[in-house]
């Protein structure tokens, strides 16, 4: 496996391993809900199901997240190469390496480290369509892409 193609699993696995347990947390969730029955305490009980229900919003925006950054990875082709940053690249820079996918952060791959970021981060947009020899500005730094693949 090739060192994009393990950037790429990598994201993909966090992501797979987000989406079952946050699933696992909202099916248990939902057991706790259904299985909640009225006691003699009814303002204890009506609390219990509040509070259950607004975990479940939370699990259930929290899903949302999780399956959109699934999409944008099943979107980038590990096998592709392009010389212009996008969805998908590598980038070695004089500074840090980039893999541009999804906000993960730091990966580390044999003994080089690089941060999993989108194309919308601050990073990513200045990223975005550079080249091999551009230089890039960012938090008071600048820095040359190595580069990119």
């Amino acid at each position: 496996m090739n060192l994009k193609q393990q950037l790429y699993q990598n994201c993909l696995d966090d992501v797979q391993q987000r989406l079952a347990i946050c699933e696992k947390s909202l099916e248990s969730l939902l057991e706790s809900l259904s299985s909640e029955t009225k006691s003699s305490a009814g303002d204890k009980h009506e609390t219990g199901r509040a509070m259950i229900q607004l975990e479940r919003e939370r699990l259930g925006n929290q899903l949302k997240i999780i399956e959109a950054e699934r999409e944008v990875l099943l979107k980038i082709n590990p096998e592709t190469i392009s010389e212009v940053i996008k969805l998908g690249s590598v980038v070695r820079t004089d500074d840090s390496n980039y893999f541009i996918a999804i906000s993960r952060g730091e990966i580390k791959i044999n003994k080089d480290s690089f941060y999993a970021v989108s194309l919308q981060s601050p990073i990513g947009q200045l990223l975005a369509e550079k080249r091999v020899g551009d230089r890039i500005k960012f938090r008071k730094k600048e820095f040359e892409i190595l580069e990119v693949f």
